[in-house]
């Protein structure tokens, strides 16, 4: 190689070290096609004998319902009521589910930030619902709304990043009062689509009419295209609680997205089998997605899939574990079957944003994207099986599903692709370097990482030899440092802190109904 070959390759590397992770708009980041044919677990007659199992539990067990409004909804369809028990019916139930979209779009209140899922098209979120934050500046301690802040503030950041999570839990706020701060703060903070929690009817009424104010909408504008999402878990084994049951229908009655997640882990709340976990995650999912389709024919939902196992020496969560793999893939093909969206996740059960926290995490990633995931929660964050957010696992997380952008990305094999010109100029024994054709696409050819550090060893010593949790860490504190406040109406804003200012002085929401 030449000098001058030299000099301009470490020229290119530099400037892209230096531009890497502060890429401009990217539409392919920001909407997402995954171009793979998904994965398959079972065969088309396994996956069927799972189905028919599902609706044999549906209709000889039944699934215990808290709610009294919900039964009388399920009651209403033709269903069977035993006591709290609903006996669902096989045709009915199909009919049912039958009416769900099988792909919808979110509408943002940024531009370029909708968000459709279904049918290849995928949304990815952030974590959410963390009782606890941690950072390398003062670890591990209770959610804040300053820790719900800083999360907000990275999210926004990054374009791989679709869907806002829940995050952290703000425990200096009331449990009264927590939904219209953390609202705020991620109407305010973000322009992406926000999630609402489902804490009771008061509380879901005042997320949605928060949601309303911030994009200028009437109540009919508001109802006629989903804008938020809500995550409904069933109690596994078989029952739906009360409060689950009322945010279906407020949901549904609102035209917001739900998403109806089983927990169902393999030898705990579920059969220690694959097959038998999967038949409980199925019967489960549907008895409360066809709720919502009562309720609203056509609402938006979405099929739920969080089945893995338990460590079965200690009863502990284990993710991103082969069976979490082998059960995402098999979900994608329950979904697929029903013509629905598949949620799925990227959990980990590591307690440190540690080697075992990101091959967990590729574990699972790989299990639910490959696996025809179109919307993939706890995309970045989850550390310690759920209960902490941590900031560096934020970034790593970054890291790996910016990755899986480029990935999804299509190739192309034009004849300036196929390089004839360059492959006869070079010769033999020669370099591409300083070729025309590698000159003129340098700078966008292969992806440039946001964290990862591709230096040799003498470099990464002088530079502190610093391992990927302190880079994280870095990039972190440096986003946080350059954020700047995103444009929002000024009389949308008053809008929102005298609703807050109102809700407050009622005395909030009543959480427990």
């Amino acid at each position: 190689m030449t000098a001058t070959a030299k000099r301009t390759g470490r020229a290119q590397r530099q400037k892209a070290r230096a531009t890497a992770g502060t890429r401009a708009f990217d539409q392919a980041w920001r909407q997402w096609k995954n171009p793979y044919a998904p994965v398959t677990q079972y065969s088309d007659d396994e996956i069927e004998a799972i189905h028919t199992a599902s609706l044999r539990v549906l209709a000889d067990v039944g699934i215990k319902v808290l709610c009294p409004e919900a039964r009388g909804h399920y009651q209403s369809a033709g269903m069977t009521i035993k006591g709290e028990t609903v006996h669902f019916d096989s045709e009915i139930l199909m009919d049912l589910i039958a009416k769900a979209p099988g792909q919808l779009t979110m509408q943002a209140r940024g531009a370029g930030r909708n968000v459709t899922i279904g049918r290849g098209h995928v949304g990815i979120c952030t974590t959410g619902g963390t009782p606890n934050f941690s950072d390398l500046q003062t670890g591990r301690q209770p959610g804040t709304l300053e820790a719900l802040n800083k999360f907000c503030k990275l999210s926004q950041r990054f374009d791989v990043i679709h869907v806002i999570g829940p995050f952290v839990e703000p425990q200096d706020i009331p449990t009264n009062l927590r939904h219209l701060h953390m609202t705020r703060s991620v109407l305010t903070l973000t322009d992406k689509v926000p999630f609402v929690f489902f804490r009771g009817t008061q509380a879901v009424a005042d997320a949605y009419e928060m949601i309303r104010i911030a994009n200028g909408l009437s109540q009919e504008e508001f109802r006629a295209q989903p804008r938020s999402y809500s995550i409904a878990n069933s109690n596994s084994p078989l029952m739906l609680d009360d409060l689950m049951c009322r945010g279906i229908i407020d949901a549904a009655r609102a035209g917001q997205l739900m998403v109806l997640t089983p927990f169902t882990l393999a030898g705990a709340m579920a059969p220690v089998t694959i097959a038998g976990a999967l038949v409980l995650q199925n019967a489960e999912a549907l008895a409360g997605l066809s709720l919502a389709q009562i309720v609203a024919p056509g609402a938006p939902v979405c099929y739920g899939s969080f089945t893995s196992n338990v460590d079965m020496k200690t009863g502990a969560p284990a993710f991103g574990t082969p069976e979490y793999v082998k059960a995402a893939f098999a979900s994608g093909q329950l979904a697929r079957r029903y013509d629905l969206p598949l949620r799925s996740s990227s959990p980990t059960a590591s307690n440190a944003p540690d080697a075992q926290a990101a091959y967990e995490t590729q574990m699972s990633l790989w299990g639910a994207l490959m696996g025809g995931a179109n919307l993939l929660l706890h995309g970045a964050g989850w550390l310690e099986g759920g209960l902490t957010a941590s900031a560096e696992k934020f970034i790593i997380d970054v890291e790996m599903l910016q990755m899986f952008a480029e990935l999804f990305k299509p190739l192309t094999a034009t004849a300036d692709d196929l390089a004839l010109e360059a492959i006869a100029s070079v010769g033999h024994g020669g370099h591409f370097f300083g070729t025309q054709h590698t000159l003129d696409r340098f700078e966008s050819a292969f992806y440039s990482p946001l964290l990862s550090d591709w230096s040799n060893f003498e470099n990464w010593s002088e530079r502190g030899a610093k391992d990927a949790t302190q880079r994280a860490n870095e990039i972190y504190l440096k986003t946080l440092h350059e954020h700047e406040p995103l444009p929002f109406d000024p009389a949308r804003e008053e809008e929102l802190d005298a609703f807050i200012a109102r809700r407050t002085q009622e005395g909030g929401a009543d959480i427990s109904r």
